[in-house]
């Protein structure tokens, strides 16, 4: 089993929602890296998505795509991504970690390492769940028990367009945590509706069990506490990565610390 799950009934127990910040692996330093997902844990993130760079990252805005380029422009892959995993994991054994990216990366990693290459080195790292955008569920039902096997969780994405069906799929294969995808568009489009990500969630748990978190145009405190208000946990992306863009070269993780800890201060308040 992973940690997401302990980490999700911990944080029910005490009343709690999960704060999910994502940074893209890489950016703004690869040397960073590490340090930023440990100051991401200081500010009180509960579990730390990391974006595995790719050139063609459908889902993702200007914000996240130029992240994106930026890491691949100093030769970041999935290799340097799962290695950073393993570093982090010699001084956070807790804090859950989850992949976030595309399907290509992880096709060429089994081309070059074998079948199931990437499952296996993941879970050697230290990885606990996988969000592959471009994976629909009816499409990688041995993709996700493999995971399983390993001890990982395949996290998979609903949006307003879900259908019902979709949504029973999700729920059939998906563990750990289910991502809901708050607005129409790519990360950093405009402005959360939370009455509708409201009235949507009663839906969705109709047919997932797991917890469900929001991502997708929350950007501050206020938000983040209105989103958490009726989700079990909040996902924060884009603006965290513009914060990073903009930070000090010699410290960019005191940055995303401190941005962290003002949504943490804000989810709790």
């Amino acid at each position: 089993m992973s940690r997401i799950p302990a980490t999700m009934q911990a944080l029910q127990v005490q009343g709690r929602k999960a704060l999910i910040p994502y940074v893209t692996a890489g950016d703004p330093d690869p040397m960073a890296t590490v340090a930023i997902m440990h100051a991401l844990v200081e500010g009180g993130a509960d579990v730390i998505e990391l974006g595995v760079p790719f050139s063609d990252p459908m889902a993702d805005g200007p914000v996240i795509q130029k992240a994106r380029e930026r890491a691949l422009a100093r030769g970041v892959g999935l290799a340097q991504v799962l290695h950073w995993v393993r570093e982090f994991r010699a001084t956070d054994d807790a804090t859950p970690v989850v992949l976030m990216g595309y399907a290509n990366p992880i096709e060429r990693f089994d081309l070059k390492g074998g079948p199931g290459a990437f499952v296996a080195a993941a879970a050697e790292a230290g990885v606990d769940g996988i969000l592959v955008v471009d994976y629909p569920p009816e499409e990688c039902e041995a993709f996700a028990a493999q995971l399983q096997a390993h001890g990982m969780d395949p996290i998979f994405l609903l949006a307003p367009t879900s259908t019902e069906q979709r949504m029973r799929e999700v729920g059939r294969i998906a563990t750990g945590y289910v991502y809901y995808v708050s607005l129409k568009g790519v990360t950093g489009a405009g402005h959360i509706d939370t009455a509708a990500v409201a009235q949507m969630l009663p839906r969705i748990r109709q047919h997932v069990r797991v917890p469900v978190g929001v991502g997708f145009g929350i950007r501050d405190g206020e938000t983040a506490r209105a989103v958490g208000a009726v989700a079990d946990a909040v996902v924060i992306g884009s603006r965290l990565v513009q914060i990073l863009e903009a930070a000090p070269s010699d410290n960019p993780g005191a940055a995303a610390r401190d941005f962290i800890a003002g949504i943490r201060a804000a989810l709790d308040g």
